[in-house]
């Protein structure tokens, strides 16, 4: 008997191991997410947004065997939506706290869009996008997230991004 989109009860034995699965998979990158967040929450903020990111997938996602969670990219797209408002001028500071509702109404655009496309039916044209640009960008946001963890790695507290983290490690050794 299915009740709802590719659900059914025969499957419920299968459909909890995987989502328990999906749960231990996503849980220490969603902790690892909220710790770089932006903010004092720290980890907590990775483990709500992990929890509001599967409702949401759940009730818009397209296909039934669908698993969504915290990714490096989106790290790096929000990272960039920082640096792109420091760079005109919104101060970092969150105790201004100018910053935070801009990156959270990106982040909200960017989600707004996604289900408009969904709509449209305009995931098929993805394919049209070269696996070498595609690997390229997954393959620089390993290498910042791996340039950005050397120094917690090594002992040493750094911050901003990868140039300040690198040259922060550089002179801890240097001097």
């Amino acid at each position: 008997m299915e009740i709802i989109n590719g659900f059914n009860l025969k499957n419920i034995r299968g459909d909890i191991l995987g989502g328990i699965t999906a749960a231990v998979v996503a849980l220490p990158l969603a902790l690892a997410f909220g710790n770089a967040a932006l903010g004092p929450g720290g980890a907590i903020y990775g483990l709500y947004g992990a929890v509001v990111v599967g409702f949401l997938a759940a009730l818009f996602g397209g296909t039934p065997a669908q698993v969504s969670g915290p990714t490096g990219p989106m790290s790096v797209t929000v990272a960039g939506v920082v640096a792109g408002l420091a760079a005109v001028g919104v101060p970092r500071d969150l105790s201004a706290g100018q910053i935070l509702p801009l990156v959270m109404a990106a982040v909200v655009i960017g989600g707004l869009l996604q289900i408009l496309f969904g709509i449209l039916k305009l995931g098929k044209y993805i394919t049209l996008v070269p696996y070498s640009v595609v690997s390229g960008f997954m393959s620089g946001i390993g290498v910042i997230i791996i340039a950005l963890q050397i120094g917690p790695l090594l002992g040493i507290s750094t911050r901003g991004g990868v140039v300040e983290s690198l040259s922060t490690v550089f002179f801890k050794f240097s001097t």
